[in-house]
């Protein structure tokens, strides 16, 4: 059919350009963002271009709903302001008859964010977790170097070696000078060993040192030979899956734990595809333009229409995760409020010569002036 035709086609070509230029944003202020991260030193800037692609697979679902709902927006709106769909409709074409063309657009990017909310999502956000995680573990690990003086920001001493072997399980001649209250350290060693304990603690371990403590300006320094000595420079715990938070854990490990947190989680990742059928639903009706109304109008009710739907999920979210509401009765009331509403839009657009709720509850002047002159 050549409706059917002309609108996906359009639909196309609308949906490609919107899909870019959002995407161009999303990935400008991602850029700003994890260079931020980079520069205060939460994120390794050997990361950063690893990290950007991950949170665009990440945000992906998002990005493609918005697309398909602005897209199909645009189009139906400038049918309307070109007089086009006033064509359509002389030809015997109704509102409903738009459903089945847009829904065929639709339906690739409906089950793309069903996958990409399943699965990529809590992929991507657990390997920019992973990615976070090394960085931070590597701490002062990744700073000893040969012949290098090192003194962690958020430590009390400071740390030489002057040769180690390429693997780190061996140094010789180290170093450690720390500072407790009044009181200093130096602890001295030909060699020692780099060690990991269960609990995921790193330590250098001399051997067969000597170590000198007092207060400087006094003559009272304590000297002590020991076997071994050990010096704790990461305290990070070992990575397990059970520490990720929910929004990085896999779908089918968030039904089999079902905590209020990982149900949460597990709202957000069901509503992404019934958000962008719901979105394509409320477009075609809210597309109508009124010649005397800007052109863009339907862009600021899709914009309000946006930001409260996406706030109103992400409310379910936080009441299942406090346990003021149970998931069966949580996830499914407001996109069925959006569909029904969705529903009486259509119903009002097919019948706006009878004006007002008439038209939704389908009343006829004709009889309501009837029934008032029988009264």
């Amino acid at each position: 059919m050549i409706l059917q035709q002309a609108l996906r086609r359009e639909l196309a070509y609308t949906a490609g350009a919107v899909f870019l230029v959002m995407l161009t944003f999303m990935l400008t202020s991602l850029v700003i963002r994890i260079l931020g991260m980079a520069a205060s030193g939460k994120a390794s800037p050997n990361d950063v271009l690893m990290l950007i692609g991950l949170a665009t697979i990440g945000y992906l679902s998002i990005l493609l709903s918005a697309t398909l709902f602005i897209s199909t927006l645009i189009v139906l709106t400038r049918w309307y302001k070109d007089s086009e769909m006033v064509v359509w409709f002389s030809a015997g074409i109704s509102l409903r008859d738009l459903v089945k063309p847009v829904l065929q657009f639709a339906a690739p990017f409906i089950v793309l964010a069903l996958l990409l909310g399943m699965f990529a999502w809590p992929w991507a956000n657990q390997q920019s977790a992973l990615f976070r995680d090394r960085f931070e573990q590597r701490g002062v690990m990744s700073m000893i170097a040969a012949g290098r003086f090192i003194e962690p920001a958020k430590a009390n001493y400071v740390l030489f070696i002057e040769g180690m072997d390429p693997d780190m399980k061996y140094a010789r001649n180290v170093f450690v000078a720390n500072a407790e209250a009044d009181k200093i350290g130096v602890a001295l060693a030909h060699q020692g060993k780099f060690e990991t304990m269960p609990n995921g603690d790193r330590l250098v371990v001399m051997e067969n040192g000597r170590r000198y403590s007092g207060t400087p300006g006094q003559v009272d320094y304590r000297i002590v030979e020991f076997e071994r000595y050990a010096v704790k420079v990461d305290n990070k715990p070992p990575e397990s899956e059970a520490k990720l938070p929910p929004k990085s854990r896999d779908t089918i490990e968030l039904i089999r734990n079902p905590t209020r947190e990982n149900l949460g989680e597990l709202i957000w990742r069901i509503s992404l595809p019934i958000l962008a059928f719901n979105f394509v639903m409320i477009a075609i009706p809210l597309a109508y333009v009124n010649p005397r109304l800007g052109r863009y109008t339907p862009l600021v009710f899709a914009v309000l229409i946006y930001l409260t739907y996406s706030n109103l999920i992400n409310l379910t979210q936080s009441w299942v995760r406090n346990g003021s509401v149970p998931f069966w009765l949580a996830w499914w009331p407001i996109h069925l409020t959006v569909f029904l509403g969705a529903l009486v839009l259509f119903r009002y657009r097919q019948n706006r010569s009878l004006g007002g709720w008439r038209a939704v509850f389908g009343l006829k002047r004709g009889s309501a002036a009837t029934s008032g002159s029988r009264a």
